[in-house]
């Protein structure tokens, strides 16, 4: 016996062969790690001060994050570190717990329970979070990155590490940034950040893109230096001083990066309270940052959630009991990989080693790079998370992808990360319910029945959520209707949504006289014995179901099929006996040429229509005779002859004709040529489907005067109207069903064709 694979392998063999081999782009990814280093050391450092950390705990996550978590992760262009989504609780925790050592344990257990989650497989809540909260996310880090920047860029005074705090009044950061505008411009910065803004967007527009070991960005941080040190010689009033550098602090030895947890405080709940809370953010900023990593990947690449947990969990585990402050994936220095060129997490781990090797040997030079340089990388990449054409991509979506998405970036931006997730999250769910509310079924309203009959198809979950759209739907039909609530599809229905149907069977209908059936319900939706099929029904209201109600149905489906307003005809094996044991409603005679389906083109039930194909359009004794047997034994009300444009059956035989070939399909064109006056001088391929349009047209009238001539039966009971019977044209370049009048009496038959 043939083995079955295994899907899951499957699937873990495709999200690791999607990564590139981890040396196979080095040309790309040590550009990019370089870059990925200059952003990440400052932020390492500001985040850290933040935090009410020391600064080397900063370092050590990040070189964490770059080595361990890169190296375990399976995400090719994720970068981890110390995250801004963590200070506040960070900050909170050092002075709730009272020593940074006690705090350094929670952050171990923290890393204990992330890799719990990723082993039981709890990555799957990435799966459920919105597109427009991800690019929401991406547009506010966007105006977040080049809000706090402007600062630097301009040069305006500030401690090194003073990044923008999410976690404060957004509004009085800006207020005290252009209060001290004027008071701390710096002309040296200005012109920095001026030459590297127009080397970062200009840069992709000149021959120097070709030069792909040479990223702009780290073009801009070699130029930032050499500049600077111009000034100092040159233009002394521009020289940056050291408050507008990078500041590291010197390492002397490997021993004083290192910082132990107090495990004796292992007892104190408090500890595992903060353990919880960073395991729970910090998870839930990872996996959102993992997915809008893979949002910007030009690849597409798809990053393994759980993998990802596992990754986080450990990198915590190791960076609290070395002194690192907790570790998630982050959108900023993943951006800017991206950015970068960055193909493989080669990237990533490089710029762990990088910042490690700073720390140790190269203080001194990286203290030398303009804070400006850094700030012109951040504002461009700042800019393409929240373009113009990112706004208004979302807005041509609709407002119920728009909207949550502006809510996200607002909500972020005047809070923080987690709660303006949450607040947009919410708003996202709002406009899910309301959709539901709309989608919980299909209301189709025709007349071939008896009276008027709503019918209401039920989509495969009904949930609570769709109560009020049903109730309000069901208490607003109208009185002396037929109403049939089809559940035939619905998988699952909410015991609120069955009593709703007790409550109106039992009540509202009863009162205003409206005859109620249920198809479809399965017995573990049981409502009581009184709930009856409704098939023996539809028997008798189709049999008294008119000619005209029949056309008018046929006409209101090919409406809804053109305006894309199709009402489902979904049907399952062991119903459909029960379906096609009721009365047809119309025999419809069509070319073989005519390959769409008649009951999707008219919107018709299954079983509503005998079709009865040919070749060409033109009745022949044998068609005739099927039309009597559909009416006279099947029960069928109505006859249509459908014709087709661009028929190809009658284009060939218009090229036999023009050729002089005497072909088995000259035949079927015969008659309609004569009568037409198409002469082979007419013909040209230019407008042959022209000819067979006209050909299809004619055919359609003649059939339906053969039937008046030849018919006895049929005529008789078309002049007494108990059968109608018209024409249509299909056009298949808009789907439009052009139907003749039906006729009726023994009038001339027109030519409407």
């Amino acid at each position: 016996m043939k083995k079955i694979p295994d899907f899951n392998n499957i699937v873990n063999k495709v999200d690791i062969n999607q990564q590139k081999p981890l040396f196979s782009r080095l040309n790309k990814d040590i550009p990019a790690s370089i870059v990925v280093f200059l952003v990440a050391l400052p932020l390492c450092l500001g985040i850290a001060l933040a935090s009410g950390a020391p600064l080397l705990s900063g370092l050590i996550s990040g070189i964490v994050g770059g080595i361990v978590i890169g190296s375990i992760s399976h995400s090719s262009v994720s970068v981890s570190g110390p995250a801004a989504s963590l200070t506040a609780v960070v900050l909170a925790s050092i002075a709730s717990l009272g020593s940074f050592d006690v705090f350094l344990l929670a952050v171990v257990l923290g890393g204990i329970f992330q890799f719990t989650l990723g082993i039981l497989k709890a990555g799957l809540i990435a799966d459920y979070m919105p597109s427009n909260i991800i690019k929401g996310l991406l547009a506010a880090i966007g105006i977040i990155l080049i809000i706090a920047q402007i600062p630097y860029a301009m040069g305006i005074a500030a401690d090194t590490a003073d990044y923008f705090d999410p976690n404060k009044n957004f509004f009085s950061q800006v207020d005290e940034a252009i209060a001290s505008f004027y008071a701390s411009l710096t002309g040296g910065a200005l012109l920095i950040t001026g030459i590297s803004l127009a080397i970062m967007i200009f840069w992709d527009k000149t021959p120097l893109k070709n030069f792909k070991l040479l990223p702009p960005a780290l073009v801009v941080v070699l130029l930032g230096v050499a500049l600077n040190v111009i000034f100092q010689y040159a233009v002394p009033s521009l020289y940056l001083e050291e408050a507008h550098l990078v500041n590291i602090p010197n390492i002397d030895s490997v021993s004083e990066l290192v910082t132990f947890p107090d495990f004796s405080a292992i007892t104190n709940p408090e500890v595992w309270g903060v353990a919880i809370t960073i395991t729970l953010i910090a998870s839930i900023a990872s996996l959102l940052a993992i997915e809008a990593a893979d949002e910007l990947d030009p690849h597409k690449r798809n990053t393994p959630p759980n993998r990802e947990l596992v990754a986080q969990g450990i990198g915590n585990t190791i960076t609290g009991l070395i002194g690192g402050i907790p570790i998630t994936s982050v959108i900023v220095r993943s951006s800017v990989n991206i950015a970068a060129g960055a193909e493989t997490k080669l990237s990533a781990i490089l710029h762990g080693i990088f910042l490690l090797l700073s720390v140790l040997f190269l203080s001194s030079i990286l203290n030398l790079i303009p804070l400006s340089s850094l700030a012109a990388i951040l504002l461009v990449i700042g800019y393409k998370l929240a373009s113009w054409d990112v706004v208004s991509t979302m807005f041509r979506k609709g407002w119920n992808q728009f909207i949550p998405f502006v809510v996200t970036i607002v909500a972020i931006i005047l809070t923080d990360l987690l709660i303006g997730i949450f607040i947009g999250t919410l708003v996202s769910i709002f406009f899910l319910l309301r959709s539901n509310y709309h989608n919980a079924f299909f209301v189709e309203n025709t007349k071939i029945f008896k009276g008027e009959t709503i019918r209401l198809e039920l989509s495969n979950e009904v949930s609570f959520f769709n109560k009020a759209s049903i109730k309000n739907t069901l208490w607003n039909v109208p009185d002396k209707s037929t109403v049939i609530i089809d559940a035939t599809f619905a998988s699952y229905i909410d015991q609120d949504v069955l009593e709703i149907f007790e409550d109106f069977r039992d009540t509202y209908a009863r009162e205003h006289d409206i005859n109620l059936s249920i198809i479809g319900l399965k017995e573990k939706y049981d409502l009581g014995k009184d709930l009856e099929f409704v098939q023996e029904e539809l028997k008798d209201s189709k049999k008294r179901s008119t000619p005209q109600d029949i056309f008018d149905y046929l006409k209101d489906g090919n409406q809804r099929y053109v305006d894309g307003k199709l009402v489902s005809r979904r049907l399952r094996n062991k119903e459909l006996m029960d379906f096609i044991n009721a009365p047809p409603l119309a025999a419809v005679v069509n070319c073989i040429d005519m390959r769409e389906p008649l009951n999707v083109l008219m919107n018709t039930g299954i079983g509503d229509l005998i079709p009865i194909r040919t070749a060409g359009n033109l009745a022949n004794d044998h068609g005739i005779k099927s039309l009597e047997v559909a009416c006279q034994k099947q029960g069928a009300k109505f006859i249509l002859f459908m014709g087709n444009s661009a028929n190809k059956i009658y284009a060939q035989a218009l090229r036999d004709f023009k050729e002089g070939h005497d072909s088995y399909l000259c035949p079927l064109i015969a008659e309609a040529v004569e009568a037409n006056h198409i002469t082979r001088d007419l013909i040209n391929e230019s407008n042959l489907y022209e000819h067979a349009d006209v050909i299809t047209r004619w055919s359609l009238v003649r059939s339906r005067e053969l039937v008046i001539e030849q018919s006895q039966f049929l005529r008789e009971s078309i002049e007494e109207g108990s059968i109608g019977m018209a024409s249509g044209f299909f056009n298949r370049q808009n789907g439009k069903i052009d139907f003749s009048e039906m006729h009726q009496t023994s009038e001339v038959i027109n030519s409407n064709g």
